[in-house]
């Protein structure tokens, strides 16, 4: 299971199948010296992973007294990055590779990132003089289940980021987009669209703090923060 880092990979050390109602199987990872167990869920085929999905899949896991539950699935609902964890046990999200829809005709090299897990990311807003509403990209922090803590990364690793400035809890919309990341966005957007883009635009998309928005009419506004992966993650914050 790969993380953010490319160096950094969580290696299970044994599997084996498991009869629960929505765990399938249950992993054991290495915890320095100490084997720790983990419950494997296996969101749908075709389909997304709810916030009911986890919270039976982490009442399953606790029963069992296991030590973490990882969600495996290919797209994940808005409200899935606000469960963590139920109670003292970590909630680990791992976005699924679409290639493993090709099924056996995947080759096994070995090498691909085919479960990749991805954290929450690091936000903080706040109003100005104004009244108008500043969010601040710190970030990403993902749980190492090798360690047992939380990992604070900074904006190197991730790729965009984008605020639907009025959500309605149904649909995001992007209302503001900004592009981060480590090396040279700039030069590899300009490489994508074979001709220049003009510098005050990019400088306008190249940061980690928005622009002032208003306060929203639904109380809500939410902000989507996609990896280098191509893997995406929503929270989403109440301002009454």
């Amino acid at each position: 299971m790969q993380q953010a880092d490319k160096a950094d990979r969580v290696t299970f050390t044994h599997m084996e199948p498991w009869p629960g109602r929505a765990i399938a199987a249950i992993g054991t990872f290495m915890e320095g010296d100490v084997p720790r167990r983990a419950g494997i869920f296996v969101g749908p085929q075709y389909g997304t992973v709810s916030r009911a999905d986890l919270m039976a899949a982490g009442r399953e896991a606790h029963e069992a007294r296991l030590d973490a539950l990882v969600a495996c699935g290919f797209n994940f609902e808005a409200h899935v990055g606000e469960a963590k964890a139920l109670g003292a046990l970590p909630i680990l999200k791992a976005k699924m590779n679409h290639e493993l829809h090709m099924g056996r005709a995947l080759k096994n090299t070995g090498t691909g990132n085919l479960f990749v897990m991805f954290g929450e990311p690091d936000i903080t807003w706040e109003r100005d003089a104004a009244g108008q509403i500043v969010v601040r990209l710190l970030g990403v922090d993902v749980f190492d289940p090798k360690t047992g803590r939380v990992r604070s990364m900074g904006t190197q690793e991730i790729a965009a980021w984008f605020i639907d400035t009025n959500y309605n809890e149904e649909s995001f919309f992007v209302r503001q987009a900004y592009f981060v990341g480590a090396n040279d966005p700039y030069a590899a957007l300009k490489r994508a669209l074979k001709a220049d883009v003009d510098a005050g635009a990019w400088a306008a998309l190249h940061r980690d703090v928005s622009r002032p928005f208003p306060a929203p009419a639904s109380r809500r506004f939410a902000v989507k923060v996609i990896n280098h992966f191509g893997d995406e993650v929503m929270k989403v914050f109440g301002t009454s």
